[in-house]
């Protein structure tokens, strides 16, 4: 009978081998240079082993090469005699450990751990591993994705479940004062394709409403209530039906020379940006102003806005209320799922960052929900949290490296500063 476990045309997977299979692993370290890598397989070739593991890093023009092998005795000799060979003719040290088992499979049950510093600190990571030891896991992989203006590295970790993970090290994260992002390992964490962005205090470094608020003479009023109202500790419809009010009677022109003090988050370009290159879509939605929202739109190629209107009378002034329902926590979640739909994008391939309570909706039911310079109820909830001023750090939870952005935006005359020496 034929086998139907396997799609058409493709050869059934290559069993694990037996965890007592002999190996061999050999450890290149030195100064690097091109061709230590060839040169070593090069003097492997037509010895019989096959190779089953390979890892390489560069740090400070320090190369560490490590390659599992298979081991046959009655070529060992030879084996070693051209890794050693290698070794001297590419100036490098070379250690030989002879062992059993391979590691063509890595643990169950895998995660991607991303974590940010600002700086990230010995002690910090320390903590962090621990954590991640004490929930069970083992450490696979860790490579950098980010060295400045944050630090930021990825681990790749098996055998904890990465549910449980998520909430260890966001107790420990708190207490060391980085940020951490656990993702469960797969094709979900590559196939994000809609990004759904709050944006006072998000996409934008303002309170859109205060702004208008200082033209109205009301700032420390209005202030007051969003505060209590991004704490929720208020209703949000009221809070801003409240706020609104008492903008009535501020000519309309106050909302142009707002949209010219709107500060946008740094990195939030970069972000857009880099998002578009890839094909993402973009959105935002907000509790404040269509008047500054659909300006951010148009500036920056985002695919989707929705935000309140404010309500201007005939003669040029503000009345005080809102044209339409109040763009809310529940309507936040409702247009992360409107863009979603007419994007054809299922919500698990989506992202929701936001700052405030009344991001909360959109955050929980997004694939990913990520909590930006947020308040402590935000951050509980999401499945991460971003405490850094760089929006575009967003970008390290995606698997997307600092290097591959500098790249791109070289490629079209963008350059960014160098970083400091360290």
């Amino acid at each position: 009978m034929a086998d139907i476990s396997q799609p058409p045309g493709l050869a059934p997977t290559d069993p694990t081998p037996a965890q007592g299979l002999p190996t061999l692993l050999v450890t290149f370290t030195g100064k690097d240079r091109p061709g230590v890598t060839s040169t070593l397989m090069a003097g492997l070739d037509g010895l019989g082993v096959e190779i089953l593991d390979l890892e390489q890093i560069v740090i400070r023009g320090r190369l560490v090469l490590g390659v599992l092998l298979t081991r046959d005795e009655s070529t060992q000799d030879a084996v070693e005699a051209a890794v050693t060979a290698a070794a001297l003719e590419m100036g490098m040290d070379a250690e030989i450990e002879r062992k059993t088992g391979d590691a063509r499979h890595r643990g169950a049950n895998r995660a991607h751990i991303t974590l940010l510093g600002h700086p990230l600190e010995p002690g910090a990571l320390a903590a962090m591993t621990r954590r991640i030891a004490s929930c069970g896991g083992n450490i696979d992989r860790i490579v950098r994705i980010a060295r400045y203006p944050v630090t930021a590295i990825e681990l790749q970790a098996s055998g904890c479940d990465p549910a449980a993970l998520r909430a260890a090290l966001a107790v420990e994260a708190a207490a060391q004062g980085v940020d951490v992002a656990v993702q469960p390992a797969g094709l979900a964490r590559r196939a994000k394709r809609l990004v759904v962005m709050d944006v006072d205090s998000t996409l934008i470094q303002d309170e859109v409403i205060e702004l208008l608020a200082a033209h109205a003479g009301c700032l420390d009023q209005v202030a007051e209530i969003t505060e209590r109202a991004m704490r929720g500790e208020l209703d949000f419809t009221q809070s801003l039906n409240e706020r609104v009010a008492l903008l009535a009677g501020l000519d309309a022109s106050a909302l142009e020379k707002v949209k010219q003090e709107v500060r946008l988050t740094p990195g939030a370009r970069t972000l857009c940006r880099t998002l578009r290159r890839l094909g993402y879509r973009i959105a935002i939605v907000s509790g404040g102003f269509t008047y500054v929202t659909d300006a951010l739109a148009a500036e920056l190629g985002l695919d989707h806005a929705h935000a309140n209107e404010l309500e201007i009378g005939d003669d040029g002034r503000l009345t005080g209320r809102v044209v339409g329902q109040v763009v809310d926590r529940a309507e936040k979640a409702r247009a992360l799922e409107r863009f979603a739909l007419a994007e054809g994008i299922p919500l698990s391939q989506t992202v929701a960052i936001g700052d405030g309570a009344n991001d909360l909706d959109m955050i929980e039911r997004a694939g990913l929900g990520i909590a930006f310079n947020a308040k402590p109820v935000v951050r509980a909830a999401a499945d991460a949290a971003i405490n850094v001023p760089y929006l575009d750090a967003i970008l390290y939870l995606l698997g997307i490296t600092r290097e591959e952005v500098e790249a791109a935006d070289a490629e079209i005359g963008l350059t960014t500063p160098a970083p400091p020496t360290r």
